[in-house]
Parts: C-alpha cells; structure tokens; sequence
C-alpha cells in the first residue's frame, strides 16, 4: 500500500469527525440542527474521499474521477468555511453582526470557489532569464513540474500541456518536467500521454515522489510510449547543456552521494539538475550545477496557505540566485494535488531563457 493510500484510510474518519462539528457550526449560524442527519451527511462526504481511490487503483473511469472531483472541491470549501466561522465567531464577540452580513460571509465561499476552480484549470506561460559566462548560444527550455496526471486532472490535462507546448516549440527548444507527472491517485495506463508524442521539441522527466505510489514502471512505460525521455538518475547532453535527472529519494531508493553527483558535471557546458524537490541547493551549487530546477511546493496552491508556505519551504517558488551565480527555479506547478483549486497561485509552464552574460 502506497504512501498516499495510507494517508487516505488515516486521515478520512478524522476528516469525517471534522466535517461533522463543521456542519454543526455552519447550521447553527443559519436555523436548527439536526446531530442525525449531520452525521449522516458527514459520513457521506467523506466516504466521497476515500471510496473511490479503491475502484481508480484498478481502472480510472468517468464517474469516480467525478466523485474525487466533488470531494477536492469539498476540501478546499471546509477550509474556507472555517476560515468563514472564524472570523464571525470572533466579531461576534465584540459586536452584532446581521444576519444580512452572516449570509454573504458564506456565499463568499461559492463565489471564491468558482474563481478557485477557474484558476487551477487556466494554463498560464510566464518567462524568466538566466545568465551564464560559458553559454555559447542562446537556449529556452520549458519548465513545468506537479502536473498530478490521476483521479482529479485526467487526460484532460496532458491535452492542455500538449496543446501548449505544441504552440512553443518553434520558440523553444526542450521541455522538462521535474516530477510529480503522476498524483497516485489512479492506475496509469500505457497510452495515458501519448499526446505529448505530438509535441516536436523533446521532453525530459524526472520522477518525484508522487510518480512512486502506482508503480513508478507503468509510469516510466506511459512516458517512453509517448517518446519522452526518461533521466533516472542519469544524464542527458543536449546542445551547449548537460542535464542530470536526480530521481525523488525515499528510504529504498540510494541517494547518489556527493562524489557520484560531481563526477557527472561538464565543465565545458551548462549543468543543470533536474530535482523534484527544491532542497539541497546549496550543496549542489557548490558541486558544480549551475541550474537546479524543481518544483512540488505548488506556492502553497491557494490561499492562506501560501502565506504559510515558507514555514515548510525555504525557497517556495520563484527564480533564485546565490553568491555562486547559481540558479534555483522552483516553479508553482501544472496541477494541483487533492483539490481542482488554486489562488494566488499559476498553473505555469515557465520559459526559461538561458543567455550569455
């Protein structure tokens, strides 16, 4: 049993227990409450978020990528309500608040809602520059990371990346994906992204941790159907870049040590480590990569969350540049993880313009 699903089976009669004195509070703001019927609709909410990561473990289809659909959106909108009774609870003790104001505190959660579910699926390009003294032609690539292919962000999702990427390959001349090109969510099927096999730039992918809890094989088969590249903690000369693929390191899997990372550093060109996660930077730097390029921070995906972010992450998203004139890119992500919501956040393929200083 995967990471993911025992967090699911954990976390879900909590979650149920939650949504219960959530529902208690919200009704009581607005009329009666019945405790029978909370529970009930409390239990049904939440088996909404653990049933069907049994049935998409065997075959995704239509109908249970719908229900985890509803449940990610019915996360986000528990957050948002208790966040909402907060701060009425709060005012409610030093002034009267009418009920006029008590009704358009929780309609905000809907209205924000809609905007929450228009951001995650709207597919924004944004672009940066990079310097670099040993560059001898200018080069683009293509950053994304995160896209959680699975039970929430379906096909769907590898079309809209397809699309895009079709749209920037005459401007671009590489795409690479650090991680995360998988959620966990559902089984990956072996044609699962075959529309990036229409893309004519090539497409590089590291695994990062999610693209483990289904079995990273049926991933890795998905990608080389689609004629994406592969870097499993390995290399890949392309043009004036070397380009190392450091595979996500859970407790099984080895992490190269420091001598084996510096051995794979070309001098002659610009070494770039692709690294789901944006820790360590400062050790690879100092071994020799001039780029490392990660992701899976989301930028916190939504608020308040992103303002808290930086409590996990120390560099959360953002271009970076230390003493060494190294370079960290921590880009936000395509999707999203649990919940088909973002604020304050991208869904971003980031262009990265790599020039001579």
């Amino acid at each position: 049993m995967s990471f993911r699903s025992r967090r699911v089976i954990i976390s879900t009669p909590f979650y149920m227990g939650f949504l219960f004195f959530l529902l208690k509070y919200i009704f009581l703001l607005i009329g009666d409450v019945n405790e029978a019927c909370l529970i009930i609709l409390a239990i049904l909410i939440g088996s909404f978020h653990l049933i069907p990561m049994f049935f998409e473990a065997k075959k995704s289809t239509v109908f249970w990528r719908m229900v985890s659909t509803i449940d990610g959106v019915c996360m986000w909108a528990s957050l948002m309500f208790v966040i909402d009774l907060a701060i009425i609870y709060l005012l409610r003790m030093f002034i009267h608040i009418p009920d006029i104001l008590i009704y358009i505190l929780l309609a905000a959660v809907p209205i924000l809602g809609i905007y929450n579910y228009y951001k995650a699926h709207k597919l924004t390009v944004n672009e940066k520059v990079l310097e670099f003294d040993n560059l001898t032609r200018d080069i683009n690539l293509v950053h994304l990371s995160d896209v959680h292919f699975g039970s929430v962000r379906h096909r769907e999702i590898i079309h809209k990346i397809s699309s895009k990427l079709k749209e920037l390959e005459y401007d671009c001349d590489i795409a690479i994906i650090s991680g995360d090109l998988a959620d966990g969510s559902s089984i990956i099927e072996e044609d699962d992204f075959m529309e990036l096999k229409d893309v004519g730039m090539p497409i590089v992918f590291t695994p990062g941790n999610h693209d483990f809890y289904m079995g990273i094989d049926n991933v890795v088969r998905a990608c080389k159907n689609a004629g994406v590249i592969v870097l499993d903690n390995d290399c890949l000369e392309f043009k004036n870049l070397n380009i190392y693929g450091l595979t996500y390191s859970f407790d099984e899997i080895e992490m190269p040590t420091a001598d084996e990372l510096k051995s794979k550093i070309n001098q002659n060109l610009v070494n770039i480590l692709v690294y789901h996660v944006p820790y360590n930077w400062e050790e690879f730097s100092s071994l020799g990569f001039d780029v490392q390029l990660s992701g899976h921070t989301h930028g916190g995906q939504f608020y308040p969350v992103v303002n808290f972010s930086w409590i996990l992450f120390k560099y959360n998203m953002g271009l970076f540049k230390n003493d060494l004139g190294k370079y960290l890119h921590v880009t936000t992500g395509v999707g999203s993880m649990d919940t088909p919501m973002r604020w304050g956040t991208d869904s971003e393929l980031v262009i990265l313009k790599l020039r001579k200083k």
